[in-house]
């Protein structure tokens, strides 16, 4: 009888196994690699991303649209944006302030009951928008 190779039974290569411990230890040589301005601007733009979904400035704001998260994230965007800002470089600050003001605008005219000057989303931070 001859063999047919079809007939052995077929293994695929066991994968490396890696322990949690190994992926922390890669998880942080990866992020020592990263510049701060990189993960404060990756942070702002996450939050920013967000705050436009949730202030109604996506595909289906009948659905996504959530004032009350829009104004959480708008707070927390303001706060970094302002406290990173002497961090980061005008450059980097100043698309950030845009879209941050974008999305304030956006969150007062969304809102059904407008709040005063001055006290709408991340305006503690950044001063009245109009």
């Amino acid at each position: 009888m001859s063999e047919n190779p079809s007939d052995q039974p077929q293994t695929q290569p066991a994968a490396p196994e890696t322990t949690e411990q190994e992926d922390i230890a890669q998880a942080t040589r990866d992020i020592a690699d990263v510049a701060a301005v990189e993960v404060i601007t990756t942070a702002a733009v996450h939050l920013l991303s967000a705050a436009a979904v949730k202030v109604g400035l996506a595909d289906d704001p009948e659905t996504q649209t959530d004032l009350d998260e829009g104004r959480k994230l708008i707070n927390a965007l303001a706060g970094l944006i302002t406290a990173g800002a002497p961090e980061i470089s005008d450059m980097h600050a100043r698309s950030l302030r845009d879209g941050l003001r974008s999305v304030q605008l956006a969150f007062r005219e969304a809102s059904a009951i407008p709040d005063a000057p001055g006290k709408g989303p991340g305006e503690k931070y950044t001063g009245p928008v109009n």
